[in-house]
């Protein structure tokens, strides 16, 4: 199976950082996606679900991912990082198409 997207290893270890200290189900996935808007017509969500009909299901670094199906023609190549400064911290998504990074906006 082709797996989308990709995930830092920093952005991995604090996904599993939010899931530990922060109560997360064991039975929920990370959960990423896309939403209408933003300044490129898109932007993009992480958040923690359980699965659903139309779902796409994979593993990365140890971390059980969903994506709607529907949402993967838009995520594909996507760089999932993290990044932590004295003036931000947050994930951020790369696409290697575009050379800026798209901050999450939750």
């Amino acid at each position: 199976m082709l797996i989308p997207i990709k995930i830092t290893e920093k952005a991995q270890k604090e996904i599993k950082n939010i899931m530990e200290h922060k109560n997360i189900p064991s039975d929920y996935s990370l959960r990423v996606g896309v939403k209408g808007g933003g300044c490129g017509g898109m932007s993009y969500a992480l958040g923690f679900d359980k699965s659903k009909e139309g779902d796409q299901a994979f593993e990365l670094g140890g971390i059980q991912v969903l994506i709607e199906k529907r949402h993967i023609m838009f995520l594909m190549g996507m760089e999932i990082d993290f990044y932590e400064g004295n003036d931000a911290r947050g994930f951020t998504f790369v696409n290697p198409d575009i050379p800026k990074r798209h901050d999450v906006k939750e």
